[in-house]
């Protein structure tokens, strides 16, 4: 499409983390579980065990091994986890832990022994690329036969949700490596995956010339085979998803121990593949972005600042005028409808008006890219990062505007509103 796009069709959300309370089912049986096992009491410490064998034998590449740790009256099961553990053999990791978080009661199962429900925390990192671990949920079945726990199924479904799937898990992981990128792709074209490579290696660079504080300078892309595909990794319907070329996941702000959680870029083949190669650039760059700042994007920083930052780093290249970037905010301008005021989270969820959605996004960026020209680029990352470090939203921007740039909301808002109308009008 020579660079032309839907409006707003890349365009990538900071997904913040989703805090959910456990509510574990009965896996054999009706009706509600027992009151929960403490993981720390004997049984609990048994099935501690179970995991961390299966850990090992996941980090050794040991499929006996792991296998061992699968009930064999699963043989479905039994099946489906040999292929994943093949289908992840080319993932070159550095960790692999797993956690138990609590179990359900004890269910009779049928014959001897017991089954429960029980909620894990994995964290893994890929060697050369993970600063810091990926952690996921996972919600196991597990069996005990002859006094041993073994892992029955990994499909429980906690508050009608499922854990969300791994990229091996959809099939056979195809790795290729760039400069300071690593891009996992299943079901793809090699040239497609050499392809991100070479673009994100280019988009890395360019973090460095504006973001100088300390990150990862690496970023791994996951590339799957479908929208539905992209979808299921990010536990979420494909509906919200069509049209949106990539998105970032990971936490905001630091995690437990860990002062910059791992991120991924998620890739949907779909929408990436029909643009061009400057949109192809600005999507990647863009997510680059989000990873480069996730250190310092906290609860405290709106959307409007995260997307329209990230925007602002990806357009710096030349070759669009502020209209050909921002064709909807323009179209409405000339409509006679200048915004108010600054677009709210809200504005920018998907599966809203993909209008609104372009919108809200081309007002974030001109509302960082205004910071640029009127303060510089340097001002603009030293204003992002007194949002992030403030204790709550509220108060937030105006707290940075006051001290970092020296005014008021209201001035502030003045000066994008009137920006807005000369860049566009």
């Amino acid at each position: 499409m020579s660079g032309r796009w839907r409006s707003g069709g890349w365009r990538a959300l900071l997904r913040l983390p989703l805090v959910c309370a456990l509510a574990l089912v009965a896996v054999t049986g009706c009706g509600p579980v027992a009151a929960p096992d403490d993981p720390e009491g004997r049984d609990g410490r048994a099935v501690q065990r179970l995991l961390d064998r299966r850990a090992a034998a996941i980090r050794d590449r040991d499929a006996g091994a792991f296998l061992a740790t699968v009930d064999r009256g699963s043989a479905r099961y039994r099946t489906e986890q040999r292929r994943v553990f093949t289908q992840m053999s080319a993932v070159p990791l550095r960790s692999w832990t797993y956690r138990l978080v609590r179990t359900g009661g004890f269910q009779p199962a049928l014959g001897t022994g017991h089954r429960i429900a029980a909620q894990v925390e994995l964290r893994y990192r890929l060697a050369g690329y993970d600063t810091a671990p990926v952690v996921s949920s996972q919600y196991l079945t597990l069996a005990q036969r002859g006094g041993r726990w073994y892992v029955a199924s990994d499909d429980g479904v906690v508050d009608g949700k499922r854990a969300t799937e791994q990229l091996w898990e959809q099939g056979t992981v195809d790795v290729v490596r760039g400069h300071h990128s690593l891009v996992l792709g299943v079901g793809q074209d090699r040239r497609l995956l050499h392809a991100v490579a070479d673009t994100a290696d280019h988009a890395v660079p360019a973090l460095g010339h504006v973001w100088p504080h300390a990150w990862a300078g690496r970023v791994v892309v996951e590339v799957p085979a479908s929208l539905n595909r992209m979808a299921s990794l990010l536990g979420a319907s494909a509906s919200g998803y069509r049209g949106i070329a990539a998105v970032t996941t990971g936490e905001v702000g630091g995690s437990g121990d860990y002062a910059t959680p791992a991120d991924r870029v998620i890739v949907n083949p779909e929408a990436y593949q029909v643009l061009g190669h400057f949109g192809r650039r600005v999507v990647i760059t863009h997510e680059t972005a989000h990873v480069a700042t996730r250190a310092a994007t906290t609860a405290a920083t709106p959307l409007w600042l995260s997307e329209g930052f990230a925007d602002w780093v990806g357009y710096r290249a030349p070759g669009r005028t502020p209209r050909q970037i921002a064709p909807e905010l323009a179209a409405s301008l000339a409509a006679g409808h200048l915004p108010r005021s600054l677009p709210r989270d809200d504005d920018f969820r998907f599966g809203s008006d993909p209008d609104r959605l372009s919108r809200s996004y081309e007002q974030g960026w001109l509302a960082c890219r205004l910071i640029a020209d009127r303060w510089g680029g340097k001002r603009l990352v030293e204003f992002y990062r007194a949002v992030g470090k403030a204790p709550e939203r509220s108060g937030a921007v105006e707290s940075a505007l006051r001290g970092v740039l020296g005014v008021s909301l209201g001035k502030f808002t003045a000066l994008w509103r009137k920006y807005v109308a000369g860049e566009l009008g």
